[in-house]
């Protein structure tokens, strides 16, 4: 069904149709792709019962209300959250960012240009980053300033806000990633993802809504039992012992991974995805780090073995929950710092935005926070451990995560070491600091609920495997070239690599395959006498 011409106010709609509808023939064109899954229709049975009716997709399983009384409580909690989000004492940690952006858009439409997801879909109206931005601004005027409540529509406050609006809006913030692309184009330097982010903070703190992957299975589950993935620290010990015995099978030798090291250097926390689905990156860093010499340790500390911090994409409080667990984990063995493994989010919510609530004793002053990637680089550089490149000597290619990239400036230190053990290595267009988001950004990697996996596929991720495969585009054929690896040293974003490889079936047709930057170290070192990748496995 073709979508006609979307307006602002169309947010408010009534009715279960969808807004917009995502069709196969408006999705952008992606050379060398082959044949791909159709759009499924939306099941019968979410639509009786959830709301759907943004795009016909959803990510959090917002029952529709059964009464006026229900519908009324969305409508109230929504405009006391919207309320909130411009007090000072109530929302402080990025109030006057919120509100700059909220004031000075000149609605040029720059950032929409840069927004992957937005030119993925077919350039659909309502994946503009300034749409949902917009929709607030009204609501804004309508309800809480004079000539709004005054004059209405005739000053742009045309926005009712009833339970559809409300409810739309809650899916509307989470089709954005979060990269922050737009927000490096804005000539104004408006960021209308940090204004999807505090909308996302707004269901989360004041109403309890979010997607169950990262508020009830991620935050809360992280702080009850110890990681966001359920692994508890009996299960933690069990699975370091796993790699051990992992490592010796892979490369013929035996490495301790230290455990609960009092005075160690380092503290490292990886991404407890890791340990589950792709252990080979942990125990590559163990590799790494006892072949040079680095003094380490990794904790069995409920939520310090485990980097995750969702709260990083939606909700202030569990974001300093998380953060202040990684730094008392820190200090009660003595650590110096603490550095974070192969995870973009991670690195960006504790390097970065923990700066905002860890003052004190808990600050920056007192235990260093770092990403991995200049301390891989160093290995190399300093020539602590021998790497013989031709062991790579297959076509790779770099994701860059946005978290760690763009949001961070963390864009040497992968090239370079990439450029020292990998002869084939060339860059996707973009790259660095402008390089796409892999899709899965701001949590969608783990949402697997309903029918969001297809919106991802689909819209999120159709950008960075059209990248991907220009990358790639003259050594495609498996029978001349059998083995393509894209290097993603984020755990979040392999997550959306695999299931986006997975569904446009590249595995099969290309033998394109994912990993870490540890994976590739450990596979050229000299002192390995057999390959660490495994190149005939994607998992």
């Amino acid at each position: 069904m073709a979508n006609g011409r979307l307006r602002i106010k169309d947010i408010s709609r009534p009715g279960d149709d969808p807004l917009v509808f995502m069709n196969m023939s408006e999705l952008m064109p992606v050379p060398n792709l082959g044949e791909e899954p159709s759009i499924e229709p939306t099941p019968q049975k979410f639509i009786d019962k959830y709301e759907m009716s943004l795009d016909g997709h959803c990510s959090i399983g917002i029952p529709k209300p059964k009464t006026k009384e229900e519908e009324d409580h969305l409508v109230r909690r929504f405009l006391s959250g919207l309320e909130k989000l411009f007090n000072s004492e109530e929302s402080w940690t990025f109030q006057q960012a919120l509100r700059l952006s909220f004031d000075y858009c000149v609605k040029c439409q720059t950032c929409s240009e840069a927004c992957h997801a937005y030119l993925a879909s077919g350039r659909q109206e309502i994946y503009r980053p300034t749409y949902r931005a917009e929709i607030l601004r009204r609501i804004w005027k309508k309800y809480f300033t004079p000539e709004g409540k005054l004059l209405g529509r005739f000053v742009g406050a045309d926005v009712d806000v009833n339970w559809r609006t409300v409810t739309r809006l809650a899916e509307l913030g989470h089709r954005c990633t979060l990269c922050r692309r737009c927000a490096q184009r804005c000539p104004m330097a408006v960021d209308n993802a940090l204004i999807a982010r505090e909308l996302r903070k707004l269901f989360s703190q004041e109403l309890g809504i979010a997607p169950m992957e990262i508020l009830e299975k991620g935050c809360v589950q992280h702080l009850r039992v110890g990681s966001s993935t359920g692994l508890n620290p009996p299960g933690m010990l069990d699975t370091v012992a796993f790699m051990e015995e992992d490592i010796g099978d892979r490369i013929g030798k035996k490495v301790k991974i230290p455990i609960d090291k009092k005075g160690a250097d380092i503290l490292l926390i990886h991404n407890a995805g890791e340990f589950l689905s792709w252990p080979e990156n942990p125990e590559a860093f163990a590799i790494l780090f006892e072949a040079a010499g680095i003094s380490w340790t990794l904790s069995s500390e409920p939520v310090a073995y485990d980097a995750v911090n969702y709260g990083l994409w939606n909700d202030d409080v569990e974001l300093a929950r998380v953060a202040a667990r990684h730094t008392l984990a820190a200090k009660k063995l003595g650590c110096k710092k603490v550095m974070i493994g192969e995870c973009g989010h991670a690195t960006k919510a504790y390097v970065v935005i923990a700066d905002r609530v860890l003052t004190g004793d808990l600050s920056s002053s007192e235990i260093q926070r770092e990403s991995c990637l200049p301390l891989l680089w160093e290995i190399i550089r300093s020539g602590a451990i021998k790497f013989d490149p031709s062991r790579n000597n297959f076509p790779v290619t770099l994701h860059d995560p946005c978290n760690m990239v763009r949001a961070m400036g963390i864009v040497k230190p992968q090239r370079l070491a990439l450029k020292a053990i990998a002869p084939q290595f060339r860059e996707m267009t973009p790259n660095s600091v402008y390089n796409y988001c892999c899709g899965g950004g701001s949590g969608y990697a783990i949402i697997q609920s309903f029918n969001f996996p297809q919106w991802r596929n689909k819209a999120g991720a159709r950008m960075k495997m059209h990248q991907t495969l220009q990358a790639f585009k003259n050594e495609l054929d498996p029978n001349k070239v059998p083995f393509k690896y894209l290097c993603a040293p984020c755990s979040n974003c392999k997550g959306t690599i695999r299931d986006a490889i997975t569904h446009y079936g590249l595995w099969d047709k290309y033998n394109l395959n994912y990993g870490g930057l540890v994976e590739l170290m450990v596979n050229s070192m000299v002192d390995i006498d057999r390959p660490f990748i495994e190149y005939e496995d994607f998992h």
